[in-house]
């Protein structure tokens, strides 16, 4: 019988600026409006959970599930340097008591990937005093809703950058050629747009320059003591992007030069830290002539990867090795048009889980992607990672089948697991 611990996380994770609509402050937000953006179509209204987040942790609470992980977007709350929103920062106030008012434990993410236009317009994380800045922003947020909030993520896959300089792609879908065009064409119209020079306005994301990953890691530790001095108990971590990377012989070099440049110090940084996120949904495997793709099935995602549910062990075990630290599952899921493979999945990945924990590793929660389908970066609207789905026109939600079953296996604590795969709906209410 799969066993989880009594104190478990179970729940969905979400990010601002790609369900809430209308983060005009923001980057992405600049970015997606200049001539031929490189986006399938810009965000938009998204979801509209700006003014729908209530009926979206209902919908979680009433599955079941007991977490939810959001982003505060800091364009928001700092949509000028030095000028802080009192309104926005009561916004996300109220969003973390609905959570409570539901007994769903809010885990929020102080940086998933947009930062504000001003801080790109002076040159994102590679200026001086980005830390800095950053650190201001989460002493302020922080220090307003540290009584509600117990999780506290600082960052969303930092290692985005490294990730695309040494396997040549981003996890939010876009490559490297992809990105050296978009630089190449489009800087100096976004820099026109955020009221920037072109050389020093700058996208958040990815962070290469080696000066700007070395101002993440700071701000990731000026973050993570500026928390704890606000809230000693609080827990405090960071997450990180993994495929499961395999190599097949000839390839061990390549595996290791990846993991070297794109994982390892990103693990490292989360020694200090309470646990490491782990976010993943697929393997990358190595050869001695570079990168072996697995043929296409029924089952591959929207976004082209393999459907294999054991990357989440497999990686989870690998985080918690390097770091010595408990792990939380910040993001694992399936882009896909089939609910019924989604939930194959997810139980697939969640018993190789509960097998990890029987051996002993800490594991303090699982966050699937995404509580609803969303705009997924460069990819648009088209991949529907979502245990909820939306009509882009109402704004209506409707619960996939997917929601009701993973809220059983919650309310079981993975009891039902081992029952047969029958599909249940999440309530409506």
């Amino acid at each position: 019988m799969p066993t989880f611990p009594d104190n478990f996380l179970w729940g969905a994770a979400t990010a601002g600026h790609q369900i809430e609509g209308n983060n005009l402050n923001s980057d992405i937000w600049a970015m997606e409006h200049v001539s031929n953006a490189p986006f399938a179509e810009p965000s938009g209204d998204a979801c509209d959970s700006y003014h729908r987040y209530e009926e979206d942790i209902q919908l979680l609470a009433n599955s079941g599930l007991d977490s939810y992980r959001f982003s505060i977007e800091w364009s928001r709350i700092e949509p000028e340097r030095g000028q802080f929103s009192r309104a926005e920062l009561e916004h996300y106030r109220r969003v973390i008591l609905a959570c409570r008012q539901r007994e769903v434990t809010p885990i929020v993410t102080l940086n998933h990937f947009t930062v504000p236009a001003w801080f790109s317009r002076d040159g994102a994380w590679g200026q001086e005093g980005a830390a800095e800045l950053f650190e201001r922003f989460t002493r302020y947020v922080v220090g307003e809703l540290h009584a509600l909030v117990d999780w506290w993520i600082t960052f969303n896959e930092p290692n985005a950058g490294a990730l695309l300089l040494s396997t040549g792609a981003l996890p939010l879908g876009a490559s490297a050629d992809d990105l050296a065009a978009a630089q190449a064409v489009l800087m100096e119209q976004f820099a026109a747009r955020v009221g920037g020079v072109p050389g020093v306005a700058s996208m958040a994301i990815p962070v290469l320059a080696p000066h700007a990953v070395e101002n993440v890691f700071a701000a990731h530790r000026f973050a993570r003591a500026a928390i704890k001095e606000i809230a000693p108990a609080a827990k405090v971590g960071w997450s990180i992007a993994v495929h499961d990377f395999q190599a097949e012989s000839g390839g061990e070099a390549q595996r290791e030069a990846i993991l070297a440049q794109a994982i390892h110090p990103f693990w490292a940084a989360a020694r200090e830290d309470d646990f490491i996120g782990v976010q993943t949904y697929t393997r990358e495997v190595y050869g001695p002539e570079g990168r072996i793709y697995a043929p296409e099935t029924p089952d591959t995602m929207l976004t082209g990867w393999e459907f294999y549910p054991p990357a989440l062990p497999h990686t989870v075990a690998q985080a918690h090795a390097y770091t010595g630290v408990p792990v939380l599952v910040t993001e694992n899921g399936v882009a896909t048009s089939d609910d019924e493979a989604r939930i194959r999945y997810t139980r697939e990945a969640l018993l190789g889980l509960a097998e990890l924990i029987a051996d002993g590793v800490p594991v303090l929660g699982y966050m699937h992607w995404s509580l609803i389908d969303n705009w997924e970066w460069h990819s648009g609207f088209a991949m529907t990672f979502g245990l909820i789905a939306f009509d882009a026109r109402t704004f209506e939600r409707t619960a996939k089948p997917s929601l009701g079953w993973l809220g059983r296996v919650a309310v079981t604590n993975g009891d039902s697991l081992d029952d047969e795969l029958v599909p249940a709906f999440a309530g409506q209410d």
